[in-house]
This record gives C-alpha cells, structure tokens and sequence, in this order.
C-alpha cells in the first residue's frame, strides 16, 4: 500500500475561519428571528457542511425546512463570508500549510481537497493565498448531498483524481487525509483512509484518539515518516502474499 495522495480539509485546515463561519449562522439565525447556536450545536456543527449545519438548526427550532428556504439561508452566507473575508488585510492562514505543500509535491504526490465549504469560498480564499494552482481536485459542498461524517466528499475525490490521472489506479488507501474535527476523521476512515489529525479546534488529546497521527501544528508533520509506515505496509503484506504461495 503506497502513499499516492494527499487530500487537506479546508476550513480548520488550510484557514482558521471557523469563528466567522459560527459568527455568520448566528447573526443569520437572528435576522430570520431564531435563537442563535447553542454551545453544544456549535460543537456539532464543527467539521459538517453549511448545508447539514443549517437543515439541523431550523429543524431544531421548529422551522419548515424547503429546499428554497435553505438555499436562500446558503447562499446570504456564503455571500456574507465572502464580504467578510475581502475585509481582512491579511487572511488567517494557518503556519506550515506551504510547507506541507511543498512536502507533497517533492514526492510527487497527487493534491485534492474535501470540504462541506462552498466552492465560492473555496476559491476565494485559495485564490487570495495563491494556492489555487496547487489543488488540481476540490470536491466543495455543493458537489455533494451529504456531509461528514460521511465518506461522500472523500470518495468523489478519488474518483475525479483517477479521472484526471488515468494512469494513478487510485485506491481509496492509498490517500492519506488531514483533518480537524471528529466528523472529518470520521469521514476519512470510512472511506478506508489513514488520516493525519492536527489539533487546530480540538484539543490534541482527543484528536489523537481517533486519527492515525496526530500533530499540533501542520508544520510538525513529517510526511517522509508517514510515507515509511505506508511502505513498511506493502512490504508486510507482500511477505503475506509470498507465504501463501
């Protein structure tokens, strides 16, 4: 089992907005004359789509939740974090993300992103931290119907990764996931992938239970040392496979 791709959430991840993101859905909550988020709804909400999120709190405060009701709640988000995130001089990344990067890319390893996020928002930020080129694959919220902790995201990136690399015969283990909150890690690992924890909105300790590795700062992981542990892997099972011969 090689290493072949790594896949990065986004927010949490790449940019530390998740505060914006909880801000905005309590100021729309109490626009639409709704109590704003609890702090055990805001807990759930970490690391699930803005659609999920949304469907979860109106149902919870006895609205009636139609499809064009809640399309019209996305998209005053969405434009309202795009407002939000044009104000800022200097845009919250987190340290270590170009490193990573850079790690990625000297071993020639493929790049995806999956995220509950909007493509739009998606792409501002990227853009603005000019990383767009970097991620070939973005597997957004609005590219599917469910949200983590399903494995939907996850899945559709290594399908759209084998078609735009039809000669990587990517394998969903082959992908290692670097993640943020449980819902994520969750996600990775139904879809049968080893993820990488970095404690950016829980704490270590709990991260470290769920995740294959877990770091405190992405600038910690050591991807060499992760890609040992994949080949270490294939060498044990090509030993397997001989025996049974």
């Amino acid at each position: 089992m090689s290493l072949k791709a790594v896949l990065f959430d986004f927010n949490g991840v790449i940019i530390k907005d998740e505060p914006i993101h909880l801000q905005l859905i309590d100021e729309i909550l109490l626009q639409e004359n709704m109590q704003p988020q609890k702090l055990q709804e805001r807990q759930i909400c970490l690391g699930r789509s803005d659609r999920t999120c949304f469907q979860d709190l109106l149902k919870n405060r006895g609205r009636v939740v139609t499809e064009e009701y809640l399309s019209q709640l996305l998209n005053r988000k969405a434009q309202a974090y795009v407002s939000k995130i044009a104000q800022l001089e200097k845009l919250p990344l987190y340290s270590g993300i170009e490193d990573l990067i850079f790690q990625v890319r000297s071993q020639s390893l493929k790049l995806g992103l999956v995220s509950g996020a909007l493509r739009q928002e998606i792409d501002l930020v990227l853009e603005r931290a000019k990383l767009t080129e970097y991620f070939q694959i973005i597997v957004a919220g609005d590219d599917i119907n469910t949200s983590k902790p399903q494995p939907e995201g996850y899945l559709l990136a290594v399908e759209r990764l084998n078609q735009v690399y039809p000669d990587l015969n990517l394998q969903s283990h082959e992908c290692l996931a670097i993640e943020d909150t449980p819902a994520g890690i969750q996600a990775a690992k139904r879809a049968q992938m080893q993820v990488v924890g970095v404690a950016n909105t829980y704490p270590f300790h709990i991260m470290q239970r769920q995740a294959n590795w877990t770091v405190d700062y992405l600038i910690d992981l050591e991807l060499e040392r992760v890609q040992e542990v994949y080949l270490q892997k294939d060498l044990k099972s090509d030993v397997a496979e001989s025996e049974k011969k």
